[in-house]
């Protein structure tokens, strides 16, 4: 009895000091920021329950385009995009017979197009997030299980004339949780339409283009990137990996922030504020593993050996042909908007960009994700950016 007691005692010691070790390891390695350029934005908002990272994260973009012309601060409203918006996608649906996709996502020419057609009005001129549905925050589930199947009902319909009493009906369901978009409002004493609204805020919306970088349309000219929440169509100037880079990082030193879509469900973004670009075999053979190759690895012990490695963990390099081959086979996906508004580097001189989330003030930064050049350069679909901000070179060869 006595021996097994000891047996456990050492066995329990053993436990403990692997944790602690592990522990130690994951605070030495935990990265220490130096910022090198941030550029004012306003605050941290809150998506919540609602697939609109595309609005917060665009209208995110425009706010802090507004500060940096006018030097004003303002919260414009994602609820009257999400409103016109939805009613503009689920027409297309219908135009198309249901064969193209409804759904909360979007891309950041869906603001962009709603300012220029509709205009934009503050926060406070609609109801707020969640609000007319006893909720603090927007929460999408029970608004689109009504939505969804509306649209459907109407795209799919073997009648051979539709009326139009169907936009009506599902504008009251946008309006009911959404709130109606309004036709005047006031603002610091003074009375406006959104479209008057918009035209006060200082922007040229004709400064904006959209940026990406793939093999499979030619360098230096447009294109709509091919996934479904780009339903609009917009053109992209496709540039080389590199130069894409070089336009991210001209409007961050020239004082421009980024819209930023890619893919954040790489195992390297974690959800307390960090986003590496994991090189998976690296990783395995830097720790003396001989465990199956990273895809095999769970979840969780992905996490603990990227938490336990910090910002020592072994990143890719990206290539053109990394980036079109993952494309091309589903694994770079658009699946989160974001703003990108600063540089920072660690304690090893890598540098991260900032990037501004929209769920609240939440991980490890409150709001803000630490995201490295390599993460960004691998995993971007495109983004939207102030062609004033792209290196004249470069607007040379694409001819604006």
């Amino acid at each position: 009895m006595k021996k097994i007691l000891t047996i456990a005692l050492l066995t329990c010691m053993a436990v403990g000091a692997q944790a602690e070790e592990k522990n130690d390891s994951a605070q030495s390695n935990k990265p220490v920021f130096t910022i090198i350029k941030q550029i004012p934005i306003t605050s941290v908002k809150d998506q919540n329950r609602s697939g609109t990272c595309w609005d917060y994260s665009t209208i995110s973009f425009f706010e802090a385009e507004i500060l940096k012309a006018t030097g004003k601060t303002y919260d414009l409203c994602e609820s009257f995009v999400a409103n016109k918006t939805y009613m503009e996608r689920a027409i297309q649906v219908v135009r198309y017979h249901g064969d193209c996709q409804f759904s909360q996502g979007g891309s950041a020419e869906d603001v962009l197009a709603t300012m220029k057609t509709w205009g934009i009005c503050p926060e406070d001129a609609m109801p707020f997030p969640g609000s007319l549905y006893g909720d603090s925050l927007n929460n999408f589930n029970e608004f689109f299980s009504l939505l969804e199947p509306y649209v459907a009902a109407v795209a799919k319909s073997t009648a051979k004339k539709i009326s139009n009493q169907w936009k009506p009906g599902l504008q009251g369901i946008l309006d009911a949780y959404l709130g109606k978009c309004p036709e005047k409002f006031m603002y610091e004493g003074k009375e406006y339409t959104p479209k008057s609204f918009c035209a006060s805020l200082g922007l040229n919306l004709d400064d904006y283009v959209s940026i990406t970088s793939y093999t499979h349309h030619p360098f230096y000219t447009g294109f709509a990137v091919e996934v479904q929440d780009n339903w609009r169509f917009p053109l992209s100037y496709n540039l080389p990996l590199d130069e894409m880079m070089q336009v991210i990082d001209n409007a961050v030193d020239k004082g421009y922030t980024i819209a930023w879509g890619g893919d954040v469900s790489e195992d390297g973004f974690t959800r307390q504020g960090l986003a590496y670009a994991i090189d998976g075999k690296a990783t395995q053979s830097l720790r003396g593993s001989d465990m199956a190759r990273w895809l095999k690895l769970s979840a969780t012990v992905k996490r603990d050996i990227i938490d336990s490695l910090g910002c020592k963990v072994p990143e890719v390099v990206p290539t053109q042909e990394m980036r079109q081959e993952r494309f091309d086979n589903w694994e770079l996906t658009d699946d989160h908007g974001m703003l990108i508004y600063g540089v920072a580097k660690d304690q090893n001189g890598k540098e991260y960009y900032l990037v501004k989330n929209s769920w609240g003030e939440t991980g490890e930064y409150k709001g803000t994700w630490y995201m490295t050049k390599a993460f960004i350069a691998a995993n971007t679909m495109d983004f939207l950016v102030n062609k004033n901000a792209i290196p004249k070179d470069i607007r040379k060869k694409l001819g604006i």
